[in-house]
Parts: C-alpha cells; structure tokens; sequence
C-alpha cells in the first residue's frame, strides 16, 4: 500500500514512519488499516499484528461474557474475603474502643445522657454499621457471633459470588444486612440494641435457597440449616430473631428478582428490583420513625 507523504512517510528519505509516531521509521504495517507503525503501536493478531486503533475498533464491538444471571463471570471470591475482612478489622477495632459498639449499633431510640440517640433521632446509618460489628468483648456472644457469621460467610459466599457476579452478591449482601436491621426496628422493643451481621448472613442462606431451586437443585440442607438456626434463636436469650427473619427475606426477594428477570432488560429489572428493596426499606424506617416520635419508650 503506498502511503502519502505526511500521512507516515518521511519527505527526507521517502522511508515509512509510525502514524503516530512520525520520527520513527519502520517498515511493518497494521493488516487491517494497512498504515505503518512502530512496535510500540502495534499489537499482535490472529494473523499479522494490528495498530492500537484497529485493536481498540475491533474491541468496540465484542460483547463483554455474562453469567447465567447477568453478572460478569468471576473465579474469584474476593468480594467474600473482603466483607470477612472488615468484618473482623471492625471488631479488632470495637475490642479497642468498646463505644464503638453502643456508637453503632441497631438501636430505634433511647436517651443517654440528656440527648435522644437511636435511628428515630436520625442516625440511619445505624442501619448498616451494625451489621458489620459483633457484640463488643472477649466473653459473652461477642466471638461466638464473629466465628459463626465469618465461617458461615466463607462456606457460602464464594458459590454465591460465582453465580451472581461481585455486584449482585454485594447488593444481596447489604441489602439483607439493612433489612434485618429494618425489621429489629420494627419487631424489638426501641430501647433495645443489636449488633452482627447474621441478617445479612441469613440473607445469603436465602439466596442460596432461591439458587438452588432456580437451577433445579436439592435445597434440602440449606433448609435445615435455615430452620436449625430459627429454632436457636427461640431457645437461647439475647439473639436477635427479628433481624435474622428480616434478612432471610430480604435476601430471597432480592436474589428471586435477579434470577427469574428475563433475559431481555434483565439488567434493568434488576436494577429496578434493587432500588425497589432499598425504597421499602426507607419507607418503612420513615413510618417507624413517626411512631416512636414522642415515645415513652425514649
């Protein structure tokens, strides 16, 4: 291919240079676009090599994999390892300062001091910080809690890592966490506190229910590690039923709209389904909050 002068040939020598590089000399040119490029342009092809252009062009058009559910493919489980990751740094950190548990827990409303705290007083972010925090302490449930919810987490949260992509799994994930913490706020008594992530553990023992039945699988165990788990919360004082109920449900509802959307504009149902959870969950804290404003119980 002749290529005109100043468009990668050089007027002194009439030797073919980089197009974009136009003080490089070289003699290889792209296969697809036929221009001239040095090495630094150029990248290797199933046939030849292709200049950094035609690559980017052609990469324009190919579609990016997909799992089964929508989310991209992943052999990794590093969105699991990072939660267990924080989760056991946070409580390192609550065994420094014990008020970080009273500063972030679960709490509807109750009065310290002469000042009114809880989520009624505004502190919705209690709402997801506490279930990233154990009970404080070295006795009592405090390292009970963080053993079974991190060996819990590590059991089943690769699998359901793998089949619904990092996004989704964080959405289940958080959105199970905030719906356990939504329903203690409804069901507990508003001057009582909780703390650990068993909500949005529960929440991923829902979705790998949803899971297994979506793919035509025994859902057997994980229904009686479900119904083993409900029956303790029952028998042993001090476990916080109501956000393991909340979270089971939050995390089926959720996991139930990313696996049943349809294929077409199944991103956006899922989206949509995602945002929904999250605007039932406001709508249910704002009403609560107006029944406990003036509340005896603060």
């Amino acid at each position: 291919m002749t290529v005109p002068p100043g468009a990668g040939t050089s007027n002194e020598t009439g030797t073919p240079t980089c197009f974009r590089h136009p003080g490089r000399e070289t003699y290889v040119s792209c296969v697809r676009c036929g221009r001239p490029a040095c090495p630094d342009c150029l990248r290797s092809a199933a046939v030849g090599q292709q200049c950094v252009d035609c690559v980017r062009d052609g990469n324009r058009g190919v579609r990016r994999a997909a799992g089964a559910f929508g989310g991209r493919p992943t052999s990794s489980a590093i969105v699991t390892w990072t939660l267990v990751g924080v989760n056991v740094l946070l409580y390192i950190v609550e065994l420094a300062h014990a008020s970080l548990g009273n500063d972030w827990a679960m709490l509807g409303g109750a009065i310290s001091g002469n000042q009114v705290i809880g989520v009624a007083a505004g502190q919705w972010y209690r709402l997801i910080t506490s279930a990233f925090l154990p009970p404080p302490g070295l006795s009592g449930l405090g390292p009970v809690d963080i053993i079974f919810n991190m060996w819990a987490l590590i059991i089943v949260g690769p699998s359901i890592e793998h089949m619904l992509g990092r996004l989704r799994y964080l959405a289940v994930y958080l959105i199970s966490g905030i719906g356990g913490s939504v329903a203690f706020y409804f069901l507990a008594p508003a001057n009582e506190a909780a703390l650990g992530a068993s909500g949005a553990i529960f929440g991923l023992f829902g979705a790998w229910f949803v899971l297994s039945r979506r793919q035509g699988l025994s859902s057997r165990g994980v229904v009686m590690v479900i119904g083993l788990n409900l029956v303790l919360d029952f028998v042993f004082p001090g476990i916080a039923w109501q956000a393991h109920v909340g979270g089971l449900l939050a995390g089926c509802l959720l996991t139930a709209a990313y696996v049943y959307a349809p294929r077409q504009n199944r991103a956006l149902v899922q989206g949509a389904a995602t945002v929904a959870l999250l605007a039932t969950a406001v709508i249910c804290v704002v009403v609560r909050d107006y029944q406990l404003v003036g509340s005896v119980q603060f």
